[in-house]
């Protein structure tokens, strides 16, 4: 029997975090090297990552930076590859890199929606594709692990004015699950779980309440704050909030957690 200790470690694992750069990405990416994981980080701004890295080394972490665009199938190759050849292989991944948009229904094109689409639901499905290919049984790391995606609250309730969010973490959402029982059925050893977030205290959790605010669902941004801050029983979330759950996700005590969604959203699902 594990230890608690031993249940909760994640020294000498290797994990990827997409979008890794900044924000939600950068405190993910640093609550595992602090946990003891080496880590890559994957954005498709590489001078950001590489500061991102730079200054996990500095406070004795393991890090690298890779370039990387989550649409392009040939980049999670690429990426995936070199996590396993530079870091020694593949345990964890974090499929975090996702944008935001605040619109109306009416008012939003069809290039907006099947853009934002291809970045937070293609991007998904080329890492649990791409990642399950290396860390199954026979593949370059070959030693199972554990896929976490995040999708949002957005992805459990409907929200005004993010509607194409909303859809496009529905889909992860789902595709998760799918993707987490077709993996045990194949005996992957890979559990793959989704992360649903509520508004946290980031540059793109103000965009999405000054955006409120600029499509009329609030008469200014002062209202949009109270508005949406108002939505989460124990307030706003910080990035730390995030970053733990995914920790406890990744390490053996989740060990018989696959297929689920887990809420960090101050309790606005509950509601």
């Amino acid at each position: 029997m594990s230890t608690l200790d031993q249940l909760y470690a994640l020294a000498g694992k290797v994990a990827l975090v997409t979008g890794g750069a900044r924000g939600l990405g950068a405190e993910i990416a640093r609550a595992l090297a602090q946990a003891g994981a080496r880590v890559a980080i994957s954005d498709i701004q590489f001078d950001a990552a590489e500061l991102t890295a730079g200054n996990i080394r500095e406070t004795g972490g393991i890090a690298i930076a890779v370039k990387h665009d989550v649409t392009c199938e040939a980049d999670w190759e690429g990426a995936l590859h070199k996590a396993v050849e530079v870091l020694g292989g593949l345990d964890i991944v974090v499929n975090n890199a996702g944008i935001e948009q605040v619109g109306l229904i009416t008012e939003t094109t069809l290039e907006e929606f099947t853009r934002l689409h291809a970045i937070n639901v293609g991007g998904v499905f080329l890492g649990l594709k791409h990642a399950a290919r290396i860390m199954r049984p026979g593949g370059a790391a070959g030693r199972g692990g554990v896929i976490i995606n995040l999708s949002s609250v957005a992805g459990l309730v409907g929200v005004p004015g993010l509607s194409n969010y909303c859809s496009s973490k529905g889909a992860v959402r789902l595709l998760s699950k799918a993707a987490s029982v077709e993996f045990a059925a194949l005996d992957y050893r890979i559990r793959v779980n989704s992360l649903h977030p509520a508004i946290i205290k980031t540059e793109l959790g103000t965009n999405v309440v000054n955006g409120f605010a600029k499509v009329g669902l609030a008469a200014d941004e002062e209202e949009a704050e109270r508005l949406i801050g108002g939505m989460h029983p124990l307030g706003y979330g910080q990035p730390q909030d995030v970053a733990s759950a995914v920790l406890f996700l990744a390490c053996g005590a989740a060990g018989w957690i696959t297929g689920a969604e887990l809420a960090v959203d101050g309790g606005l699902s509950a509601q």
